[in-house]
């Protein structure tokens, strides 16, 4: 699996990567949610689909996640993650690449796609996060435990976070970097990137300004999400829906209790990660809605 350092705003993030499917076929990027890997269950599977179809397919690990450098820089972690994406597609030479994700990738997808449009052939997005419920979930997991740990044990207690064990496993950087990080910073740091997460009545999408939204002008597709959903909830779906005016929005191939239903199976354990083991039925209708 090769890495390479990509640029932010601050620094250089080595990034984890895999390229499945021929050189110059036209490019999809996806990315999961959470701070899950390339290799969560679902995604690879989403990725070949695109391959049979044609598609060289970009599956990476996001910064904090998996190999990937852990990064304590930038306004918010998912902005941080965008500026990472766009600078991979670029440094790989993919040309516009369609940026497909769901969950947190869907916030990564959008962001990536409003600061650097010209890399952005299609938008295809999913399980988008909001509302006061899902978003103050996001603070907690992403921040909230993260930061606690440090208060009562310093950086070395950081290390058992649950939402980071996954890069800590997986990338000897992430723990280094981690470990030798000062308290009181990274404290600093959780509190700016949780204050991203408060709810918005001018937004449904933490990071996203209405300038964002103005400027995804290529075709958006828009998943509608479940009903039942608290984490990603119809009702943002249906404002990002409205925000874009020339997006289309359509029904996901799957039940209204589908993220519940994951959940609770990932949650009893017994068939490992579960939450995105449907997402490779999106691919005919992604692939419909970009012309094949």
């Amino acid at each position: 699996m090769p890495k390479t350092n990509i640029a932010v705003t601050g620094g250089e993030i080595g990034i984890a990567y895999e390229l499945l499917g021929k050189e110059g076929d036209p490019a999809v990027a996806l990315t999961p949610g959470g701070r899950f890997t390339m290799d969560v269950p679902g995604l690879r599977e989403m990725a070949e689909e695109f391959v049979k179809a044609g598609k060289r397919v970009l599956i990476y690990d996001r910064p904090n996640c998996g190999k990937s450098d852990a990064c304590l820089l930038g306004d918010s972690e998912s902005e941080m993650q965008a500026e990472a994406l766009t600078g991979l597609i670029r440094k790989l030479d993919l040309g516009p690449t369609v940026i497909a994700g769901g969950s947190g990738g869907s916030r990564v997808s959008m962001l990536a796609a409003a600061r650097d449009p010209e890399i952005c052939s299609h938008l295809a997005i999913w399980w988008i996060s909001g509302d006061p419920i899902g978003l103050m979930q996001l603070a907690t997991y992403y921040c909230g435990e993260a930061a606690t740990m440090a208060s009562a044990g310093g950086m070395e207690a950081v290390l058992n976070a649950t939402s980071w064990a996954e890069n800590f496993s997986k990338s000897e950087q992430a723990r280094e970097y981690i470990r030798n990080y000062d308290p009181d910073r990274f404290i600093a740091v959780m509190q700016k990137w949780a204050a991203a997460y408060v709810p918005s009545p001018i937004t449904p999408v933490p990071g996203m300004s209405q300038r964002d939204f103005a400027r995804i002008t290529m075709p958006t597709l828009v998943f509608r999400s479940g009903k039942s959903d608290l984490s990603h909830t119809r009702a943002t779906s249906e404002w990002v829906h409205r925000l874009i005016p020339h997006s289309v929005m359509l029904d996901p191939p799957w039940n209204d209790d589908e993220w519940n239903y994951r959940s609770a199976q990932t949650m009893e354990g017994k068939d490992g990660h579960t939450l995105f083991r449907s997402w490779p039925k999106l691919t005919p209708m992604v692939l419909d809605f970009i012309g094949g």
